[in-house]
């Protein structure tokens, strides 16, 4: 079943015209054309593309009442529709809109992105041409306030997020991305402001992402993602372009796109250079060694996990964009101990877990459920199940209250792993308190 045509749907909103309206306006311009509303319903909702020069039409309809001109790629109507993203910054604006209009209407993509075309958008990232002029004329300027207000936002609900979980924050960012972003990137700016504006929108959108993420929205996760991508390399930081692309690493990762993490991983290593900070570049090494762990390639794992912890005693947040502050101390041992864990390494992963605890008791309670329930599949493992039953019982003190697809599943992990075990009195005590945190049987 084709996506939806978010593209027509937007624009016809923004043109202020109903579904009869465009209908009749073409049965108008051609009296042998027969349209209703329900026509044009179904190249919204089946993404249909009628007879040429119908499309053609509809840019001139659309485009009069914007005052802008159309293209058949501007309105969705290509059948190549893999390689019809845009590469103007109009475009970019208008697909970007018309995506957070859609997430805010319940509207999702039904499927991701893969192959060619998911590694593709990282290639522009990464290559020329640049965006060498970025302003854009409006109604109305924008000015040091409006960008600050976003910023300020997504620090807002940075915090909230981890606080609560993606479930309940992501309405409140989409809001915040058609109501005030959308006319902001649609206003006036010179190109040292727009610049600031696009990383300011960028980093709310990767935000966006996050949280679609944490609620098992994978395909419209991954829309936000790409679009915040796309406004890093607008915004000129490819420090912060290589956060966004650690981000689709790890979305990959839980995706079982493995080979695709280490693309990822590459790229964002390779293209930000020397700007890039150390907390970063630790990440996206640690995500390349649990991806090459998964694949069963204790080589590849153990290149990447050194590097990693060679750069995580040299992490610094001073210089790194305000988002990589998920890089906290014990978080490259989690994914250390994760890796090694994979490939069946339990005595040293259990160093590298208990580390990760130990270190953990002042970072945000999200990085705590994961590294105690880390610690726990370890102790599992091992055998040893009051130990384990104890660190899950910390782990369920700390996801209590949260939204948060990602962490029920880690969750469910853990406990899975103890269910075996059922017969021992800890591991008994823990299954009936996790209970409330489990998903019902047969879903």
């Amino acid at each position: 079943m084709a996506e939806a045509n978010i593209l027509l749907d937007a624009l016809l909103e923004r043109a202020g015209l109903s579904h009869a309206g465009l209908a009749k306006q073409l049965n108008t311009l051609d009296s042998g054309l027969r349209y209703d509303h329900a026509s044009v319903a179904r190249w919204i909702r089946d993404h249909a593309i009628p007879r040429d020069p119908v499309p053609v039409m509809i840019c001139r309809i659309l485009g009069d009442r914007l005052g802008t001109p159309l293209t058949p790629t501007d309105i969705g109507m290509t059948q190549d529709r893999a390689g019809t993203d845009p590469r103007g910054l109009p475009q970019v604006v208008d697909r970007a809109a018309a995506l957070w209009r859609s997430d805010q209407k319940g509207h999702t993509p039904r499927s991701t992105v893969t192959g060619p075309q998911a590694i593709a958008p990282v290639w522009e990232w990464e290559n020329p041409p640049e965006d060498d002029d970025v302003s854009h004329l409006g109604q109305r300027r924008v000015d040091p306030a409006d960008v600050a207000r976003l910023r300020h936002a997504r620090a807002r609900y940075q915090e909230m997020y981890r606080r609560v979980g993606g479930v309940p924050v992501k309405a409140r960012i989409v809001a915040t991305l058609t109501g005030q972003a959308a006319p902001l990137l649609r206003a006036a700016y010179d190109n040292t402001r727009g610049r600031e504006l696009y990383r300011a929108v960028g980093g709310l959108a990767a935000l966006a992402g996050v949280c679609a993420y944490d609620a098992d929205q994978q395909p419209l996760a991954q829309r936000h993602l790409l679009t915040a991508l796309r406004l890093a390399k607008a915004s000129g930081d490819r420090a912060f372009g290589a956060y966004v692309v650690a981000l689709m690493a790890n979305q990959a990762l839980y995706l079982d796109e493995y080979r695709l993490v280490v693309q990822y991983a590459q790229a964002g290593i390779r293209a930000a250079g020397t700007v890039i900070s150390p907390a970063l570049t630790a990440d996206l090494h640690a995500l390349a060694g649990k991806a090459y762990a998964r694949m069963g390639d204790a080589t590849g794992s153990h290149q990447h996990l050194r590097h990693a912890e060679t750069l995580a005693g040299r992490i610094l947040h001073s210089g790194s964009p305000a988002e990589v502050s998920y890089v906290q101390p014990g978080l490259v041992e989690t994914q250390v101990a994760e890796a090694l864990r994979r490939l069946g390494d339990l005595t040293a992963a259990q160093t590298y877990a208990e580390e990760s605890v130990r270190t953990g008791t002042t970072t945000h309670l999200r990085g705590q459920v994961h590294r105690y329930a880390g610690l726990s599949l370890i102790l599992t493992a091992r055998g040893d199940l009051d130990r384990s039953a104890q660190t899950a019982a910390q782990m369920l003190d700390r996801v209590t209250g949260m939204e948060s697809g990602r962490l029920h599943d880690r969750v469910t992990q853990v406990i899975s792993a103890l269910r075996p075990h059922a017969a021992h009195p800890a591991v008994a005590d823990l299954l009936e308190r996790a209970q409330p945190h489990l998903p019902p049987i047969g879903t």
